[in-house]
């Protein structure tokens, strides 16, 4: 059976919540090394109210950190307890490259794939799709930080 992180899973991981709750689901999981999280982006989101009223675009900062979203999420799938519960913090972005706008009523797939560890610090091969048009595509890094979440 595949396995599937919902929204009360995902809650169980990530200390966010709105509006900084950026996932929606995460699919296709291979533990603690890829997956897809979802995304539904509505015109009821509050960053629409700024960035643009008349020609709403969901920020590109926003999409990066629902890559990082995804990426912890996928990371606590792993079948390694020693650093399970711990907060994860995002450490840069490299080649970030922002290809397609995203408006309301568009759903993001967001794709990670870790491409290193070593300790607790991880990098992240991360890209946002809409459809099949790639909207942002960036290389994460991370590091978990010992510290146990609230």
């Amino acid at each position: 059976m595949e396995k599937v992180l919902y929204i009360d899973d995902i809650k169980k991981v990530l200390p966010h919540r709105y509006p900084f709750l950026l996932v929606d689901r995460v699919i296709d999981i291979v533990p603690g090394q890829s997956g897809t999280g979802i995304k539904n982006v509505t015109a009821n989101e509050e960053f629409f109210q700024g960035h643009f009223p008349a020609s709403p675009v969901m920020p590109g900062v926003l999409m990066l950190e629902a890559m990082a979203q995804t990426a912890v999420l996928v990371g606590s799938t792993s079948d390694d307890d020693s650093l399970k519960g711990q907060i994860v913090f995002l450490t840069g972005i490299d080649e970030a490259k922002f290809k397609n706008q995203v408006i309301p009523g568009d759903q993001l797939h967001i794709k990670v794939e870790k491409v290193a560890q070593r300790g607790a610090f991880e990098k992240w091969k991360a890209a946002v799709y809409v459809d099949d048009k790639l909207c942002v595509s960036a290389v994460l890094s991370a590091m978990k930080s010992g510290k146990t979440q609230l």
